[in-house]
C-alpha cells in the first residue's frame, strides 16, 4: 500500500504538490467533520453543543485524517466515531457523574453493549456504542479480535474511573509514574484497535500484540503532550494534569525519553507492518504540533 508522492526537492512545483496533498487531507477531514456533526445531531443528549462544538468535530476529523491520509472516509468513519465515543465517555465521567456507583453502572452498560447486548431504552451512549459495534462486526477481523477491543474498552473505563477517584481526594494525588500508568484514560489505544480491526489488514493483524504495546507507548506520550497543551483549561475545569504533579521540565524530559523508546519500537515494526507503524508515528507528530497552541474541547 503506497500513500507517498515522490517529488524532487526544492522548486515551486514541490510546494504545489505538497499543498495539493495537504488540501486533499483537509477535504477528508471536512467530510469526517460533517459525519461527526450528523452523529451529534442524532444523539443530542450525549453531545450537547457546549462543549461539543463544531471545532471539536473538525479537530477530531483532522487528527484522524492526518494520522491515516492513505484512507478514504469509509475507512476513517469508524475511527472518527470511536474517538467521539471516547470524548463522550470522558465528559460523562469527568463532569457529569456524581458518584462512583454512577460510573460503575455506566461501565457495566458499555461493556454489556460491547458483548453484544441491547442498550437500555434512552441510553444514547449505549446506542452510539452499539452502532459502532455493529459496523465493526461487519468486517471479518472482528470475530477473532473482538476480545481485544473489549479489553481496551475495559481499560479506558477503568482508567477514567480511577482518575475520578483521584479527583475526590485532591490532598492525596497520585505520583507522576502512577498517573502516567493510567494513560488509557486518553482512549488512544482503544481507538487504534478499532481502526486496525476495521481496516482488516493481514500484516497489521499479524503483529497486533507488538502494535498494541507500541500504541500504549504512544498513548503515554500523547497523555503528556496533551497535558502541556491543556494545563490552563484543566485548571479551570478541575481536571488532573501532569503539571500538578511535577515540573514542566520533568514532563518534557519524560516525553523525550518516551519518544526515543517509541522510535525504536516503530522502527522494528516498520519492517513487517509499515502502514500501522507510520500511523502511530504520525499520531505523535500531529499531536506534538497541535497541542502547541490549542486542544480539542469547546467551552462547557
Amino acid at each position: 500500500m503506497s500513500y507517498r508522492t515522490e517529488v524532487s526537492p526544492g522548486g515551486p512545483g514541490d510546494q504545489m504538490t505538497d499543498a495539493a496533498e495537504q488540501g486533499r487531507i483537509c477535504a477528508l477531514a471536512a467530510k469526517g467533520q460533517r459525519d461527526l456533526a450528523a452523529v451529534a445531531a442524532a444523539y443530542p443528549e450525549l453531545f450537547p453543543p457546549r462543549p461539543f462544538d463544531a471545532t471539536l468535530f473538525g479537530t477530531v476529523a483532522m487528527a484522524i485524517a492526518f494520522g491515516a491520509p492513505w484512507c478514504d472516509l469509509d475507512r476513517l468513519r469508524v475511527t472518527n466515531r470511536a474517538v467521539l465515543w471516547g470524548f463522550a465517555i470522558d465528559w460523562l465521567v469527568d463532569h457529569e457523574a456524581h458518584s462512583r456507583d454512577e460510573i460503575d453502572r455506566l461501565t457495566a452498560r458499555c461493556l454489556a453493549v460491547v458483548d453484544g447486548g441491547t442498550p437500555e431504552e434512552g441510553d444514547q451512549l449505549g446506542a452510539f456504542l452499539a452502532e459502532l459495534r455493529d459496523e465493526l462486526a461487519a468486517v471479518p477481523a472482528f470475530a477473532p479480535h473482538r476480545e481485544r477491543w473489549r479489553e481496551e474498552t475495559r481499560k479506558v473505563l477503568a482508567a477514567m474511573a480511577r482518575e475520578w477517584d483521584w479527583k475526590q481526594t485532591p490532598d492525596t494525588l497520585p505520583g507522576f509514574a502512577e498517573y502516567l500508568d493510567n494513560a488509557a484514560n486518553l482512549a488512544c489505544t482503544v481507538v487504534n484497535v478499532v481502526h486496525w480491526i476495521h481496516a482488516d489488514d493481514p500484516a497489521t493483524l499479524a503483529h497486533l500484540d507488538a502494535l498494541l504495546a507500541a500504541s500504549d507507548q504512544v498513548q503515554r506520550i500523547l497523555r503528556l503532550v496533551n497535558d502541556l497543551g491543556s494545563y490552563e483549561r484543566d485548571l479551570r475545569w478541575g481536571d488532573l494534569n501532569a503539571l500538578l504533579l511535577v515540573s514542566r521540565a520533568e514532563v518534557e524530559k519524560r516525553i523525550a525519553e518516551l519518544v526515543a523508546e517509541a522510535r525504536d519500537q516503530l522502527a522494528a515494526l516498520r519492517v513487517d507492518c509499515p502502514v500501522a507503524a507510520d500511523y502511530l508515528s504520525r499520531q505523535i507528530g500531529f499531536s506534538s504540533g497541535f497541542y502547541r497552541s490549542t486542544d480539542f474541547w469547546g467551552t462547557p
